[in-house]
């Protein structure tokens, strides 16, 4: 293969890779590229209140006191209290019940951390730490109302 075809190659890939990303795309690609993240919660009102009100979530279905899903852009956020009858709030096989809490998150991306921090801390939001700083931006955890981790997070430029 000579050096011509060697370009030629990745060159055809990438426009083929960037017409495919400018096509239209059906209802299952559409579905794929959607992430549902489940968050268990105390209190459902005050949880939904929290995520539209401070951090621009929008309410797609309730099922009052149970259950909501959340979305904003790509993401359905889906909170269910554990208690209830869907199948979120039923024990594991060795008896650990839904709980809320814990360190894993969802990550928001924000352009101006230092702006967004001022607002929430106003409105006597929770922070969990500082706003800490590394290589690839700085963050900070926000926890909900009933103690889950929200990480607001500034890229660096």
């Amino acid at each position: 293969m000579n050096i011509g075809t060697r370009m030629l190659i990745p060159l055809l890939l990438s426009a083929s890779t960037l017409l495919f990303a400018a096509t239209p795309q059906s209802k299952e690609q559409t579905a794929m590229t959607t992430v549902r993240v489940r968050y268990m919660v105390k209190e459902l009102d005050r949880t939904v209140e929290f995520y539209t009100k401070y951090l621009g979530f929008q309410v797609k279905q309730q099922n009052k006191p149970y259950f909501a899903m959340l979305s904003k852009g790509n993401l359905e956020f889906v909170l269910s209290t554990p208690f209830g009858p869907g199948g979120a709030a039923k024990p594991m096989l060795d008896g650990r019940k839904p709980e809320p809490g814990g360190w894993n998150r969802i990550i928001i991306n924000v352009d101006d951390l230092q702006a967004e921090v001022a607002r929430l801390k106003k409105a006597q939001l929770h922070f969990r730490n500082d706003i800490v700083s590394g290589p690839g931006g700085s963050e900070i955890l926000l926890d909900d109302p009933s103690g889950n981790p929200v990480e607001l997070f500034q890229p660096a430029r």
